[in-house]
């Protein structure tokens, strides 16, 4: 769940900077992967536009705020502790009190994203497609957690699918965002397999998208696919609109992942982006996969 556009203001997290709900929900219709599914009920669609502010804002003092970024860090710290002890300022931590309380979801998932960002301040590029994953693990992974806990549904088993899912997902993000990564000094692509198919970070300041980088990007397309694959069981295991809205996720993946084979990989003449129409496809594509395996 990546969230683009600002937030926070330096050098504090002022409660009037934030988004109002139909900001937050015009900013989730532009994602790839859409975080408040038209198939969900109103009650757990109110409680995953929760979940993003609270993304977004992280996302925010991570990405986007000027000053003292890990001082930000810490602040939304504080403010998720006071969000279990029922007193949070800012107007996304108070959104998301309720779906705290009513949801009975753990703190833990939410301080990981917290410290994904944290990382993001210390590491510009991992070495192995390993260390990548250990990041998703904080990046990524907690938001299937979240999501599970609105459903009612996290079990062990579900939870695993769903990293699977989520880490996926991240990948697919990064090997979209590569010229946009790289503008901000981060490089997600692992260095291993950069020099494995002979890439150097000058490749990633094109335009254009020399035939050693696509042939790269081909390779961990390939790697994002896997893993949507591993993790699409978990559709079966859920019933109704949490199903389908679970589909919903792992189309918005596979959509964006043909939308990157058929810029015949370029990711730096501009994000490959899937059309609504590839997106109801992938989502029909993805049902008739689910019922098969």
């Amino acid at each position: 769940m990546s969230a683009r556009g600002s937030v926070v203001s330096p050098p504090a997290v002022p409660g009037s900077a934030a988004p109002t709900p139909v900001q937050v929900m015009a900013q989730a219709r532009a994602e790839n992967f859409p975080v408040a599914s038209r198939f969900l009920p109103r009650r757990e669609r109110s409680h995953m536009l929760a979940l993003y502010g609270f993304a977004r804002l992280v996302d925010d003092a991570g990405d986007e705020a000027a000053g003292d970024r890990l001082e930000l860090l810490d602040w939304l710290d504080d403010e998720l502790e006071k969000v279990y002890r029922g007193c949070p300022t800012h107007p996304l931590m108070r959104r998301l009190a309720p779906t705290v309380r009513e949801c009975r979801i753990p703190a833990e998932p939410f301080r990981r994203l917290i410290d994904a960002n944290r990382q993001d301040q210390r590491v510009t590029i991992y070495e192995t497609i390993d260390d990548l994953l250990g990041y998703c693990e904080l990046s990524a992974n907690p938001v299937g957690h979240l999501v599970l806990h609105v459903f009612g549904t996290a079990t062990p088993e579900r939870v695993r699918l769903s990293d699977a899912i989520c880490s996926g997902l991240q990948l697919t993000e990064h090997w979209q965002d590569v010229a946009e990564d790289a503008a901000r000094g981060r490089i997600y692509l692992p260095a291993a397999d950069m020099r494995r198919f002979g890439c150097a970070e000058a490749d990633l300041a094109g335009p254009p998208t020399s035939a050693r980088l696509r042939a790269l990007i081909a390779f961990e397309v390939d790697r994002a696919r896997a893993l949507l694959d591993d993790g699409l069981p978990l559709v079966r295991t859920l019933r109704g609109r949490p199903a389908l809205a679970v589909a919903a996720f792992v189309a918005g993946g596979r959509a964006a992942l043909d939308a990157i084979e058929r810029a015949d990989h370029d990711v730096l003449g501009g994000p490959p982006r899937p059309s609504r129409r590839h997106q109801g496809r992938a989502l029909l594509a993805t049902l008739a996969r689910a019922r098969a395996r």
